[in-house]
């Protein structure tokens, strides 16, 4: 791959092999080609792996599973409920005022302050849209500082074999606590004395215990807050940094700027590790023929390789091309929101938020970027992390002056 030919922002070293399926040495299937990644990804012989699932299948069995850790008709027979929130109708007629509210609110502030941190205004966007879709909506104060510390930079794995394991179960356990007594149980008496048209009143509507509706807000916000976060952060900086690219997208029509959202999804995926546990013998496409993988295996979805596969998104797979013809479907952004039954259903949502977003942002006058971000990673999803680009708007100089704007 040509390093020259590669517009990335996020660099990850890749060891492996590089063909579209193959097995680790560990026993792990590992899947880098796009139309493999697809096959495992649609097949129905497989269930959720990874993302925590430790941590939930040692939950008492009468409490339900998120519907992230659930599979088969029940999964099915939720998402099909469930699935009216998120339709491309319902984001534009009902989400798309909400978000310009609050993306004003936002850049007013930063254009009172004259500077900010971006990764506290993508996510403190991310928060309000969120948590108006799903039902967040008598939250105390600092509910921005808790989830900060639900979601940290870093995380530690709990447990009770070393002082660092019972710290991070300790932590754990608060967090849930904090966020539980602050935003989900006055969420839960409100929307049951007045049922309203969102996620936690259909939760309510279905029988599901507080610990339960606790679960599934959380994790509704880690896909609707903290991966769009970070993908506005890191979509904002290659605007910063690409005069071209910046201009097409503020100038162009709205199908243009969406176009240019889901090259650099595809290129920068917010979740670049997926994995699956088969439950029966699974064929995939291979390199020389279908490869089949066995029952019981897990299997683990390189997202950021199957979507710089040459055979699906054509050559310069690294460069960004708007317009670019591809093998990956309808699904311009390939597999960055995943695909089949766990595919993100917020997609619509993410991608309407960040065009508002970044439109509203490149429009303010002198906007240009202070400092360039730091970048770290979350291992177990192949996630990044942007932190410390600071963002000035006006005739106002930071002590970084204008260094990296265009």
């Amino acid at each position: 791959m040509d390093r020259a030919d590669d517009a990335r922002k996020i660099r990850r070293e890749h060891t492996g092999p590089v063909c579209p399926i193959d097995r680790g040495d560990d026993g792990t299937w590992q899947v880098r080609g796009h139309q493999a990644a697809r096959a495992v990804l649609r097949s129905t012989d497989t269930v959720q792996a990874g993302l925590g699932i430790e941590t939930v299948e040692k939950m008492p069995a009468r409490i339900r599973r998120p519907v992230l850790y659930r599979d088969g008709p029940e999964h099915r027979e939720h998402r099909r409920q469930t699935a009216r929130y998120f339709t491309p109708r319902r984001v534009d007629e009902h989400y798309r005022e909400l978000a310009e509210r609050v993306v004003r609110r936002h850049l007013d502030a930063l254009q009172s302050e004259g500077e900010a941190w971006l990764e506290d205004l993508t996510f403190g966007v991310a928060i309000d849209v969120a948590c108006e879709v799903i039902g967040l909506t008598r939250s105390r104060r600092g509910i921005q500082r808790r989830l900060e510390r639900f979601f940290p930079e870093k995380f530690g794995k709990p447990g009770l074999t070393s002082w660092h394991g019972i710290y991070w179960l300790c932590r754990q356990n608060s967090n849930w606590l904090r966020i539980y007594l602050a935003d989900v149980r006055p969420a839960i008496r409100a929307h049951r004395e007045r049922p309203v048209d969102n996620l936690i009143s259909h939760l309510i509507a279905e029988g599901c215990s507080s610990t339960e509706i606790l679960g599934e807000c959380l994790t509704y916000a880690a896909a609707g807050m903290v991966t769009t976060r970070e993908f506005m952060s890191v979509a904002a900086w290659h605007l910063f940094t690409d005069a071209a690219l910046r201009e097409r997208c503020t100038s162009g029509s709205e199908s243009e700027r969406l176009a240019v959202l889901h090259e650099l999804l595809r290129l920068e995926p917010a979740v670049a590790r997926l994995k699956r546990r088969t439950t029966g013998a699974l064929v995939v496409p291979g390199a020389d023929g279908p490869v089949t993988v066995p029952g019981d295996a897990l299997v683990e979805i390189f997202v950021d390789e199957a979507n710089t596969d040459v055979e699906a998104v054509g050559e310069h797979p690294t460069a960004v091309r708007p317009d670019r013809p591809t093998a990956t479907g309808r699904y311009a952004a390939a597999l960055s929101f995943g695909d089949g039954p766990h595919r993100c259903p917020g997609a619509d949502i993410a991608l309407m938020e960040a065009n508002v977003f970044l439109g509203r942002l490149f429009a303010l006058e002198g906007i240009r970027m202070l400092a360039p971000p730091r970048v770290a990673f979350q291992d177990e999803i192949g996630g990044y992390v942007i932190r410390g680009l600071r963002v000035g708007v006006g005739s106002r100089q930071g002590a970084a002056g204008s260094a990296g704007a265009v």
